[in-house]
């Protein structure tokens, strides 16, 4: 099967079948695309290793990920979160690349296979994990930027430890001409991060500007500096991740970012699937019978071992046990840089086949488990919560999950405080009402904290965080989060608690509307049909004034 065309037909088909089948089950669409790969492997339909569609364009969607990524940070936000990321992704790397070489040795590899093994097992998948919280929007979530964080930590380590692999034994020696490829290294990473500045502070924003006039040229000129600097970080030896990250980093601040974003998206969810496809392509069964005891016990290293790693270390700086368990639930899976990691130990002599193999069935297995896992994490918390006590600590909250000491009575609760939440905060403040907000951006927070509001940082997806609201004495609760399951955890809760307050949520439609409605909502707001019907209503109005204004 050597034409493109058939290749992608095959792949596309089988995903499409299997994400119907997959939506059916209110899964992730993730899990529908890794079985479409395995399903192609077993009937050994495309050779992943000669293939012109399985070779090249799922590393584009991986560019166009982290290139999206790149343009939503906010530097402030990492800045706030840089310790906690730091001391978290390294301390873990230690931690488990030493635990995955006890065990591999246990299970027979050699010491250095041993070696390999564990730092493989080490690593998360940056493309997984950000393709889960943009399913469920949670990219904005303290957790959410936690996660990418240490992700993007990781993938640097990642980076250095091939090119050590890359230098050979002489790399671990103490003269300066061993670790000069080392230093090089260093030396590149810190010209790269300069570059992305100075290039973002006086070079594109004078590009973008002398393009913006025309739609088209300004994705064309989005595409291509993607591209190129993508290219520019290959060359001095980083990965598509880190090039591409940082090609969106330097147009995060941007006016046309978010217009930029718009068109890209559907090229990148078009790649994304073909990824995945790869991800399952890897995957073979026969690899199962022979070495089934080595994959189930490094897949449950990395849904167990490694979340509980990180509940360990992010539990040091004071955060939520929510978050705490949102975070290392997004992290439970082992990363496409582990196979990399493999595949040059395979090829230096240090590693063999079979290893790789291993680690490619454990890739597979721990993303669709994983996958699996944090599309269900609000019920899984709920199953858990009690034994997560034991990661908080009591006498230290982190800054941004402080918790409000005041009492209220009579007071508004507003949960969601952006685009439809802006501007009730802005009335209430103005007509000195009390109320109180709860968001879980840590930049609406932090902004809202400045101009001397009660907020909360925290989502309805944490009960716990119900409580400090102080719902018993809420006059009015205003929900303006999008998301159905949230809403219905609220309408359930203050059922539950026999709130008195008048309750309004926002719905997505009327079908929704009405769900609402059913389980309590006093008021339901419809954005889009509030914006036609005002639109309508000005129509009326104004109609007999409107004029043609164009040429005579």
């Amino acid at each position: 099967m050597d034409s493109i065309f058939l290749q992608l037909a095959v792949a596309l088909s089988l995903s499409s079948l299997f994400g119907f089948v997959v939506l059916r089950l209110k899964l992730p669409l993730v899990v529908a695309y890794l079985l479409a790969g395995v399903a192609i492997s077993l009937v050994s339909l495309i050779d992943p290793h000669h293939s012109a569609v399985f070779e090249i364009l799922p590393e584009i969607g991986i560019a166009f990920v982290l290139f999206l990524i790149g343009m939503e940070l906010d530097l402030r936000e990492i800045k706030s979160l840089g310790v906690p990321i730091i001391i978290s992704a390294l301390g873990q790397i230690i931690i488990s690349t030493f635990a995955g070489f006890t065990l591999a040795g246990a299970l027979g590899f050699g010491f250095t296979e041993s070696i390999y093994l564990g730092l493989g097992l080490a690593f998360s998948s940056t493309v997984v994990v950000v393709k889960m919280l943009i399913e469920k929007r949670d990219l904005a979530s303290l957790y959410g930027k936690l996660s990418i964080g240490i992700l993007l930590i990781e993938d640097l380590v990642a980076i250095a430890v091939l090119m050590v692999i890359s230098v050979g034994g002489s790399a671990f020696g103490l003269g300066f001409q061993e670790s000069l490829p080392l230093i090089t290294l260093i030396i590149k990473a810190i010209g790269l991060f300069v570059l992305t500045f100075l290039l973002a502070r006086f070079v594109l924003e004078k590009v973008f500007d002398s393009v913006a006039k025309s739609v088209e040229l300004l994705f064309l000129t989005a595409i291509t500096w993607c591209f190129a600097f993508t290219s520019l970080a290959l060359l001095l030896g980083f990965s598509v991740v880190i090039g591409s990250f940082l090609a969106g980093v330097a147009l995060a601040s941007s006016p046309y970012h978010l217009q930029i974003q718009g068109k890209i998206k559907p090229l990148r969810d078009f790649f994304l699937v073909l990824f995945f496809v790869y991800l399952g392509l890897q995957t073979k069964v026969s690899d199962f019978v022979f070495a089934w005891p080595a994959i189930l016990l490094f897949t449950l290293f990395a849904l167990v071992l490694k979340p509980v790693v990180y509940l360990l270390l992010l539990g040091i700086f004071g955060f939520r046990k929510h978050t705490l368990f949102q975070t290392s639930l997004n992290l439970s899976q082992i990363s496409e840089f582990s196979l990399v990691v493999l595949l040059v130990g395979v090829k230096e002599g240090f590693a063999s086949p079979l290893a790789l193999s291993v680690m490619a069935a454990v890739a597979v297995l721990s993303i669709l488990c994983s996958s699996i896992t944090i599309a269900y994490s609000k019920n899984l918390y709920k199953m858990v919560s009690p034994l997560l006590s034991f990661f908080e600590r009591k006498d230290s909250s982190h800054f941004m999950e402080a918790k409000i000491e005041q009492k209220f009575e009579d007071h508004v609760v507003i949960i969601g405080a952006h685009r439809l939440g802006n501007p009730v905060v802005e009335f209430l403040t103005k007509e000195k009402i009390p109320f109180m907000v709860m968001d879980f951006n840590p930049h609406i927070v932090e902004a809202l904290s400045k101009k001397g509001v009660y907020v909360i940082y925290g989502d309805l997806g944490d009960p716990e965080i119900l409580d400090s609201l102080q719902l018993e004495n809420a006059k009015l609760i205003i929900s303006t989060t999008r998301d159905m399951s949230d809403n219905e955890l609220l309408l359930e809760e203050c059922k539950r608690r026999k709130i008195r307050a008048k309750i309004v949520a926002r719905a997505l439609d009327k079908d929704h509307a009405k769900a609402l409605k059913d389980l309590g909502a006093d008021y339901v707001i419809l954005p889009e049909q509030v914006s036609g019907d005002f639109l309508v209503n000005q129509l009326k109005v104004h109609w007999p004034d409107v004029r043609f204004s164009g040429m005579n």
